[in-house]
């Protein structure tokens, strides 16, 4: 329920406060008023798009704030969703800047557009010429059938499930779409990863190889140079290794001269020793030395496959060629394994199918047995609405398809007179007929359904008398369960509400304002008696308002 609005610096609106009631609360005005500044700010509010030029003052930000009391609408589960505080009387804030920016709160917390528009479609419906134009899309026409049928959860199953099957199918159109491709190149990536295996590449493998090749390649000056090697440390008269020797024994006999000198004969002796085991290893390293031309011959067949191999993947490592060959063993496994993947997909959406059936069948079954309800009650009341040749047909037809209502698609036809034939909505259907059809429809959801607050936008345009008298009934009879709301130029259906509130425009100086006033009985009447007579006031009038009221 909307319990209070208080818009600032909106349009032709300065400041306004106003506190509502349950029931049907009225609400009207002269023509040009501002009825639809009043309802363009708690659209506002509710989370349509903001325009700057909207702002009365450009130099002040517009404030539109809308208390709801929310325990009734089982949101608790929104608002734990949205991270949201949940109070069981909620405020809601919208603000406009005069940059352009705008700004939404859900108790005093920041939400996004998105957010402020779906908890504001939960808690009012504002009834407009747009959504009269809905009844003819076959969408909305399947949303009535479901609230009457009560059939929503099952709807929402379905979908889900639907939304399931979507994905399914389309993992299961790539895996046989990949099939095909990879059947093309399986004999091609699976020789390519026989190359890389018979390699039998491990990292660091071609820097060894590499350091084997130059050995073995160069045996013969390796050789040489470790004879002209060992001979330069060990010939008798000037090898380095017997100069040090004598150059040991000469210090070693001045080691009890002194501390320096015995530390200097350390030293050599320490490189003299070095030194030896040095010429055992170069000695060592010759003696093994051994040209191999087989061994050579391997090396070099390896280092020309790893070679090649690089060159023929464009890349430069070992570690590179290894992700290729894990890359490729990945493919060719899953190319021969496509198969089973397939075979268990196509089940996965066989299961699927079974399921959206199932749902599918309950959902016919449940709207198949409205139906008639929904037309004998579309049929009675909008006889009692000047309609009393009006006459509906609701067709499910079966479709071999998912659709996202079903497995069926529906006619939802209208003839308005005897001897015509049926038709669908929109090619047959006046605007004041399918406002008279979009309240008989609204009272029956009313029945079946915890509607939010809804607002009727001169629902009663084209209509007049006792017709007009009805549909004040019908919103009447509404407002028990839920607060309505109507705007309304007619006298017989503002006479219905619990409360009344007049728009009126004020002039001050060089500015006009939009007021709101809630009336007093005795302004109540008066109010109606100008609906009834004009501005001019008659006794007759008076007397005439103080009878509907009554």
């Amino acid at each position: 329920m909307l319990r209070s609005l208080s818009i600032t610096n909106y349009a032709l609106i300065d400041a306004l406060q106003v506190e509502f009631d349950n029931g049907l609360n009225i609400i009207t005005g002269e023509t040009g008023a501002g009825k639809s500044i009043l309802l363009g700010g708690l659209s506002l509010v509710l989370g349509s798009r903001a325009d700057l030029s909207t702002i009365k003052d450009k130099n002040r930000k517009c404030i539109i704030e809308a208390v709801f009391e929310i325990s009734a609408y089982n949101l608790q589960e929104f608002f734990n969703s949205e991270d949201l505080d949940y109070e069981s009387v909620s405020i809601i804030r919208r603000e406009i800047l005069p940059s352009g920016k705008s700004r939404a709160f859900i108790n005093d917390t920041p939400v996004t557009l998105s957010v402020l528009s779906s908890l504001g479609s939960k808690l009012v419906d504002i009834h407009s010429q747009h959504q009269t134009l809905q009844l003819t899309d076959n969408t909305y026409q399947f949303k009535i059938l479901d609230l009457v049928a009560g059939s929503e959860d099952v709807l929402a199953d379905y979908k889900k499930v639907l939304l399931n099957y979507y994905q399914e199918k389309k993992e299961l159109e790539k895996l046989i779409d990949f099939q095909k491709k990879s059947n093309k190149e399986h004999d091609y990536n699976s020789f390519l990863l026989n190359e890389l295996k018979e390699a039998n590449l491990k990292e660091g493998m071609l820097e060894e190889l590499e350091a084997t090749y130059e050995e073995l390649n160069n045996v013969e000056e390796i050789g040489e140079k470790l004879v002209f090697s060992i001979q330069l440390l060990n010939e008798d008269q000037i090898g380095v290794v017997n100069t040090l020797a004598n150059l040991k024994a000469t210090l070693n006999k001045l080691v009890s001269y002194g501390k320096q000198y015995e530390d200097l004969h350390n030293r050599i002796n320490s490189i003299l020793i070095d030194l030896n085991d040095a010429s055992d290893e170069i000695t060592n390293l010759q003696e093994s030395l051994d040209a191999n031309p087989i061994l050579l011959g391997n090396v070099s067949e390896q280092l020309q496959k790893i070679y090649d191999l690089q060159k023929k993947h464009g890349v430069l490592e070992i570690g590179e060629l290894l992700k290729i060959q894990e890359q490729l063993e990945s493919t060719v496994f899953k190319t021969e394994n496509l198969d089973v993947e397939i075979k268990e997909a196509q089940l996965s959406v066989l299961k699927l199918e079974e399921d959206l059936d199932h749902l599918a069948q309950q959902l016919h079954e449940k709207r198949v047995k409205v139906i008639p309800e929904l037309i004998q009650y579309l049929e009675i009341t909008l006889g009692e609405l000047g309609m009393q040749n009006a006459e509906f047909k609701i067709n499910l037809r079966a479709i071999n398809s998912y659709l996202p209502n079903g497995k069926e698609d529906m006619e939802f036809l209208f003839s308005a007179n005897k001897g015509t034939s049926f038709e669908e909505l929109k090619k047959v259907a006046s605007g004041g007929e399918l406002s008279r059809i979009m309240l008989t429809i609204k009272s029956l959801l009313a029945k079946h359904t915890k509607l939010p607050t809804i607002m009727f936008d001169e629902i009663d345009t084209g209509v007049s008398g006792e017709v007009s008298n009805k549909m004040g009934d019908i919103m009447q009879k509404m407002s028990e369960t839920m607060q309505v709301f109507t705007i309304t130029h007619l006298p017989q259906v503002a006479a219905k509400g619990n409360v009344h509130y007049k728009v009126y425009k004020k002039d001050e100086e060089d500015t006009t304002t939009t007021n709101l006033k809630r009336l007093s009985e005795e302004e109540r009447v008066f109010e109606i008696a100008e609906m009834l007579g004009g501005k001019d006031v008659s006794t007759s009038a008076l007397q005439h308002a103080k009878q509907l009221l009554n």
